[in-house]
């Protein structure tokens, strides 16, 4: 059949648009978890029935180019199997996920008779079981310690989750209340999806809506490549560093070279450091979501992120390195770092391509799990992530870097949400949080500014935290002779009075009512020469008390 005339394409190009945000929209509102319904930590797509990405919702970029790994993992699981009503779930990220605290939840949408559509929720769990809680465990040497593996299953029938698999999941983490609440919002998220696609097909037809996709994707693919084919043809290369894997191993890095020759790009990172002992280590999904979406960044923001956008990118790594590790090596950390670096290292080495798009480096995750008990809630404990005290983004050639925006991972997709609402669901009190002064990187343009942030625990008793990031040593990059942003530093000030920084990655840090977080986040990078800063700027920062 025929595509569409060009105004019922736009049509259904924004409908499927509509549908992912009214989809995150019902996920935010029936999540159970402040990582969900507060820090938006979960991201929406739909794809069609190739698994092919058909649309996404702007939650976190990080999450949403490898969405189609899990659909297609799906595919090859069940096959012609695949029924009117079913319910898949997955997390495997060696079978199609990311990382093991992202759960993703797969509807098949039937019209006709026919396989049309999948509507896709991924939301990370604030615990998915393993050696330690809150999903991250620095001292994991393989994915068994990780927590619970799930590869493609059939989780229900005739829309309709199994109260037994459902049961075995949540006994498996260390909140099942939470875990569940999130499920089954994840789950009527997609079924939301699924119940606006069959109104769409009840419209056009499975044969128009078939037709209406491949041209939407073949559209945005022509789109990518004519911004593509502007950029100066060479081979570049492009690296950044992560500090260290927590297992005497430093300076790891990350390596690519980049091609763009007429409308298409190649990045090989076959150059990068062999695969790690920790969880630093990139499931495949993760690498080829890290370079799309560094791509993506460098496009025009019109331009549909779907799988037209991405098909002029072809991506070459290595098997045994960081960026595509051997089965069973651990991978948790990988969403945040090596994703950070790899987004990194591809706008470097295109910075010479096209020096208007590149933009300096985001900050990077330094995340706090603590999990402890609360007075006010007897028999239950928590386990709180810290969300708040954002890195800095990276200047460009548009202007300063937004503050507190984030990592380069969820562009600003991530939430440090309400600090009363905060202190109103866990025993935390907040005394500071602000901009760090003289945390950005200086610039034409330069960076945004971390966040500082000063937290007392007010506890029951005892409670442990863990850590899990990077960035204490290297900061996010300057670009184009813009300087790099200050790197974190966070420390733990004991109620006893002593003190003591904080690695990024650590496991099991006993804790005491009246102990204080202390966390200075670094800034984003620069972008341009600080010498071509206008004087003005400069002026402003200072009297706002940002230098």
């Amino acid at each position: 059949m025929t595509a569409p005339d060009p105004v019922t394409l736009s049509v259904l190009d924004n409908r499927f648009r509509a549908i992912v945000e009214e989809m995150g929209e019902a996920m935010l509102r029936t999540a159970y978890s402040q990582i969900l319904n507060s820090s938006r930590d979960f991201s929406i797509a739909l794809c069609d029935s190739g698994a092919r990405l058909l649309a996404q919702a702007d939650h976190i970029p990080i999450h949403v180019g490898a969405m189609p790994f899990a659909v297609q993992a799906v595919v090859d699981a069940f096959g012609d199997s695949i029924s009117d009503g079913d319910i898949y779930l997955l997390n495997d990220p060696y079978h199609g996920g990311s990382h093991l605290p992202d759960l993703t939840i797969i509807v098949p949408v039937f019209a006709e008779g026919r396989l049309m559509f999948y509507s896709v929720v991924r939301a990370h769990h604030t615990d998915i079981g393993g050696g330690t809680h809150g999903a991250y465990n620095p001292a994991a040497t393989e994915i068994f310690q990780e927590g619970l593996r799930l590869p493609p299953i059939l989780l229900g029938q005739n829309r309709t989750a199994r109260p037994d698999l459902v049961r075995m999941i949540v006994t498996n983490t260390r909140l099942p209340r939470e875990v569940r609440g999130d499920l089954m919002a994840m789950i009527g998220a997609a079924h939301l999806g699924e119940k606006r696609l069959l109104s769409v097909l009840d419209k056009h037809g499975a044969g128009e809506t078939e037709a209406a996709v491949a041209a939407i994707l073949a559209l945005s693919e022509a789109h990518a490549r004519r911004i593509i084919a502007t950029w100066t043809d060479g081979t570049w290369k492009g690296e950044a560093f992560l500090d260290d894997d927590g297992f005497g191993n430093n300076d790891i890095a990350i390596r690519a070279t980049v091609t763009k020759a007429g409308d298409a790009i190649t990045v090989d990172l076959s150059d990068s450091a062999p695969q790690v002992p920790s969880f630093l280590n990139s499931s495949w999904p993760n690498t080829a979501s890290a370079v799309r979406m560094a791509i993506a960044f460098l496009l025009d923001p019109e331009v549909a992120k779907n799988d037209g956008c991405f098909r002029p990118i072809e991506i070459v790594a290595k098997e045994g390195t960081i960026v595509l590790p051997r089965e069973g090596a651990p991978v948790t950390m990988c969403t945040s770092h090596c994703s950070n670096e790899i987004v990194e290292a591809v706008v470097k080495a295109l910075a010479n391509a096209c020096p208007e798009r590149a933009m300096g480096g985001w900050g990077r995750r330094f995340r706090v799990a603590i999990k402890g008990s609360d007075a006010r809630r007897p028999g239950r404990s928590f386990v709180w992530h810290l969300f708040h005290a954002r890195p800095g983004g990276g200047g460009s050639s548009g202007g300063d870097g937004w503050s507190t925006a984030g990592e380069w991972h969820s562009a600003g997709g991530l939430k440090f949400g309400s600090v009363e609402m905060a202190e109103a669901r866990f025993p935390l009190f907040f005394g500071k949080h602000e901009f760090r002064p003289g945390s950005a990187g200086d610039g034409t343009y330069r960076g945004g500014l971390g966040g500082e942030l000063v937290m007392r625990l007010e506890t029951d008793g005892p409670s442990v935290a863990n850590t899990a990031g990077d960035g204490v040593r290297y900061g996010a990059a300057g670009m184009l002779g813009g300087h790099d942003g200050a790197p974190h530093h966070y420390t733990l000030d004991r109620a006893d009075g002593t003190s003591r920084d904080l690695k990024t990655k650590e496991v099991g840090i006993p804790l005491a009512p009246g102990d204080v977080l202390h966390v200075r986040a670094g800034g984003g990078g620069g972008w341009g020469p600080p010498e071509k800063r206008d004087p003005a700027a400069r002026a402003r920062d200072a009297e706002e008390g940002l230098l």
